[in-house]
């Protein structure tokens, strides 16, 4: 969390700090009209900027995901960067509909605060100009949908089949933002860093947004395989599918999650791989939970045979550190990546010791055997907490149970909250913040 929301603010703060250098030298006095036209310039330099770093996010791409440590994190700053998109661009709205409302509107398109010489217009400048009329109505034709579907993306009860289709909409409204955007912008900010900065941003929105809008975000990352196996727990709502992946799968690495797609009706959708990668069976095993109205039906819908797309794998929730030992901790269906992280170490013996704390609802016997048994191979100690039976995981607990947990690097997989309250425990008793390592695993 601290690296993307170090991100996020240096970003915004760097975009702004630029925007202010290009002022320098601003004539004085400065009227209220001019006022006026430093705000709406700032306002929607800030939004094309974050809106196009939400773009370029957008893509999955590999390099990113590992700066910003895991594909979730980006997802979450993707998040911020769309919401901070929202208020800038609202922002921008407002100053325009003030200024119309006190008469100015016309004077502030494409107007400069700096008097420009007829004959100092150089060509490029005459050209974008040429736009100034045009540009105005295309932004409003697209800030208006795009208002809507960022405040549908925010809306959890939106089914999740809604926001994916409704979501990738949100390109269009991009392209007609960057054309606004480009055409208005103050000509003299071109040849400053705040320009420079601003068209390397637009070019990468705009190529994530054609990529988006052509379906190649992912492509390459798309294998193909076959259901062979499914293991139904019904008295928990979970269901284990074993698939057999085709040649094209390079492997994974456990605590990786990839996009599955059962139901093309459906689309892809986001899970954990609770299993590690054996070239010998190729198979991969995806266990999930009727959390939503898609999940609910995969009981019912997953047949032996049936072919599925896979995308992936993404994800940095690996287990990778230097820490002597690990505590491992989830809640819930949380315990897939340990799962994966379990037959690892069965596969290829790691002599750190690992404690796993796993809280649950309630118990399922055959669930909890299979853990067992993957816990005794992979050299795991297990520690089950059953709510019905009043047991509950803290971080006095977790304390209590692991001597030496200062020595120990901490994975947590589950609830946000709880998660939250583990961290804040053990970081106000010793623990290194970075030692904590937790899969943001919502990607609205």
């Amino acid at each position: 969390m601290k690296r993307i929301r170090s991100a996020f603010w240096t970003f915004l703060i760097g975009l702004s700090l630029l925007w202010a250098a290009a002022q320098h030298g601003l004539p004085q006095p400065l009227s209220q009209l001019d006022l006026f036209r430093l705000l709406v310039q700032y306002s929607g330099t800030l939004a094309i900027g974050i809106m196009s770093a939400a773009m370029i996010l957008a893509t999955r791409s590999h390099r990113l995901e590992q700066w910003l440590n895991g594909l979730d994190k980006a997802y979450r700053l993707h998040k911020w960067l769309g919401i901070a998109a929202l208020v800038a661009a609202v922002s921008h709205w407002v100053l325009m509909r003030v200024a119309e409302g006190m008469g100015h509107d016309e004077d502030l398109i494409g107007q400069s605060v700096w008097p420009v010489a007829e004959d100092a217009m150089g060509p490029v400048r005459t050209f974008l100009h040429g736009f100034h009329e045009m540009a105005g109505p295309m932004g409003n034709f697209g800030f208006y949908p795009a208002v809507l579907l960022i405040v549908l993306a925010l809306i959890k009860w939106v089914p999740y089949k809604v926001f994916v289709s409704t979501h990738t909409l949100l390109a269009v409204t991009y392209l007609f933002a960057a054309f606004h955007s480009v055409a208005l912008m103050e000509f003299r900010s071109w040849a400053q860093p705040i320009g420079w900065v601003t068209g390397v941003l637009v070019l990468g929105g705009v190529v994530s947004a054609v990529l988006a809008l052509t379906r190649q975000i992912g492509r390459g990352n798309r294998v193909g395989g076959v259901i062979e196996f499914v293991r139904p727990f019904l008295d928990v709502r979970v269901i284990s599918s074993h698939i057999k992946m085709d040649d094209r799968w390079k492997g994974h690495r456990a605590g990786q999650f990839a996009f599955v797609t059962f139901d093309k009706k459906e689309g892809k959708h986001p899970f954990t791989i609770a299993s590690a990668w054996d070239p010998a069976t190729r198979d991969l095993m995806i266990v999930t939970r009727g959390l939503g109205d898609y999940t609910n039906l995969l009981p019912e819908s997953l047949e032996v045979g049936k072919a599925v797309e896979v995308e992936g794998p993404y994800g940095c929730f690996t287990f990778d550190d230097r820490r002597p030992r690990q505590v491992w901790v989830a809640g819930g269906i949380g315990i897939t990546p340990f799962i994966a992280g379990m037959k690892q170490r069965a596969l290829s013996p790691d002599t750190r010791a690992v404690d796993l704390f796993y809280a649950v609802p309630s118990r399922q016997k055959e669930a909890e055997h299979l853990l067992r048994a993957d816990a005794e191979a992979g050299n795991v100690s297990l520690h089950f907490f059953v709510a019905d039976e009043g047991a509950k995981v803290t971080g006095q607990v977790l304390r209590e149970t692991v001597p030496d947990w200062e020595t120990a690097s901490v994975w947590f997989c589950g609830p946000a909250g709880f998660g939250h309250a583990i961290r804040d425990d053990l970081v106000a008793h010793g623990l290194t913040p970075g030692d904590f390592h937790q899969e943001l695993f919502d990607m609205r």
